[in-house]
């Protein structure tokens, strides 16, 4: 399956005094990059809400290799690392035209109900959507 990627263009007030984009930024795009990568996949999140799922971010890891700056185009990967029983995981890659991976990160998602009684096991619905693990990134 081809690895989805969600352009972005660097806005100027992602931009920190260093003359690159500050890190909470990153974390606004992978927000973003996993709820069109869903999309893409053939669910929208209000499709996912109306089933009566969400997801939880509970844990993220980032490695940066180099800065973006203001206005640089580039493209965040999205591609799906882990399926478990309640939780998956998801590989980021924020890439420059060129090629040039500038950063990666694997974040963990917990898929709840949307009525507040807690974890539940990833659904078909979901679980379909996600497709076979295909890390962007070593283990």
């Amino acid at each position: 399956m081809t690895t989805f990627e969600y352009p972005v263009r660097v806005r100027y007030h992602e931009v920190d005094a260093q003359g690159v984009v500050f890190n909470a930024w990153y974390l606004a795009w992978f927000d973003e990059a996993m709820t069109e990568f869903l999309e893409f996949r053939g669910l929208t999140y209000r499709a996912m809400l109306d089933a009566g799922y969400d997801v939880q971010l509970v844990h993220t890891e980032v490695d940066w290799s180099a800065g973006v700056g203001w206005g640089e185009d580039v493209a965040v990967a999205v591609s799906t690392a882990r399926l478990g029983t309640t939780s998956f995981e998801l590989d980021f890659q924020v890439r420059q035209e060129n090629g040039t991976v500038t950063c990666s990160a694997r974040t963990t998602y917990v898929v709840i109900a949307v009525d507040g009684s807690g974890k539940q096991e990833i659904p078909p619905l979901i679980r379909n959507t996600l497709g076979a693990p295909q890390p962007l990134r070593a283990n």
